[in-house]
């Protein structure tokens, strides 16, 4: 089989543990070509002693992707790009990558939310994206170099639903030779708003409270917001056809206890460290756009949206 051309974009937490692990085992095998897209000082740094990951999984190791380039105009024929940027950023890097993608390019959100694969669609309506939950505890300690803490790193993907027998295989078989823990499904839907119904309820409870993910659970007030918050995602994901489990507001409190107690949420933060950009588009805008869009009140997610938007 030729050479795939994989592209990360984006060396975050996300991007740097996934990309270093993709790019070292190919610097073993050779079978591809790895392209990492960074700016500013991230940039010159892995040009330069490549990326560091710090992780129980490896010693503190660097790894040389075969290439390593600022823009993303400067990209030639990928097969496979991983979109690994902050959430805020998609639509950007989305009307950047139109004239660099080929029919046959795969897309790969590496982030969470209920519609990134939607999002992306409006910009890139015919190629192949498959949609994506991630899990891992990975941050950037400087400029080059990734911390990851905790369990592996894990990614569910699921088929894309206008693709859906587009042959993905040799994506599969990528993230397991790079030894990264992969399920890969049919459907993903069911797995990515799970997940979102515990980012959202938790970061903007924690973001307008300045609070924890342990004090939402010990807390009536906060509690009860984190539930309406979780109920109406609940009817949103009812009304667009997604199965989630019949106690998963009681399942996601459960969840949440097993965190340590003063664990914060990135919403959270942001928001009080004064961070210009943060995700609460991400987390609150898009359940009062969806409930917009399909007639579903969401008045506790417009009270804290609100709260937070007015500091």
């Amino acid at each position: 089989m030729s050479k795939k051309h994989i592209v990360v974009i984006g060396l975050g937490g996300v991007g740097g543990y996934f990309g270093f692990k993709i790019s070292q085992m190919n610097e073993t095998s050779g079978k591809n070509t790895v392209t990492f897209t960074a700016r500013g000082e991230t940039y010159e740094k892995v040009k330069k002693q490549g990326l560091v990951l710090i992780s129980p999984e490896h010693p503190v190791d660097h790894t040389f992707p075969d290439a390593v380039e600022q823009h993303i105009s400067d990209i030639k024929n990928p097969d496979l790009i991983m979109i690994c940027v902050k959430e805020y950023d998609l639509e950007n890097v989305c009307h950047q990558l139109l004239p660099v993608i080929h029919e046959n390019t795969v897309l790969l959100p590496m982030m969470n939310g209920a519609d990134i694969d939607v999002r992306i669609r409006n910009i890139i309506p015919n190629n192949i994206i498959l949609p994506t939950c991630i899990y891992v505890a990975s941050h950037i300690k400087e400029k080059g170099v990734v911390e990851h803490k905790g369990k592996a790193g894990k990614m569910i993907v699921g088929r894309d639903p206008q693709h859906f027998s587009a042959d993905v295989d040799w994506i599969i078989n990528l993230m397991k030779e790079s030894r990264i823990d992969i399920d890969f499904k049919d459907n993903s839907l069911t797995d990515i708003w799970t997940k979102y119904i515990f980012i959202a309820s938790f970061g903007l409870v924690t973001a307008i409270h300045n609070s924890s993910i342990g004090a939402i659970g010990n807390d009536s007030s906060q509690k009860e917001e984190a539930a309406g918050i979780m109920e109406e995602i609940k009817q949103i994901a009812r009304r667009k056809n997604i199965n989630l489990d019949e106690e998963i507001i009681a399942k996601t409190f459960e969840k949440a206890a097993s965190f340590p107690y003063e664990t914060p949420t990135s919403l959270q933060l942001d928001i009080n460290s004064g961070k210009e950009n943060n995700e609460l588009e991400l987390l609150g805008g898009t359940v009062l756009r969806l409930g917009k869009e399909l007639g579903i009140e969401t008045p506790f997610t417009q009270k804290i949206y609100d709260g937070i938007k007015s500091r």
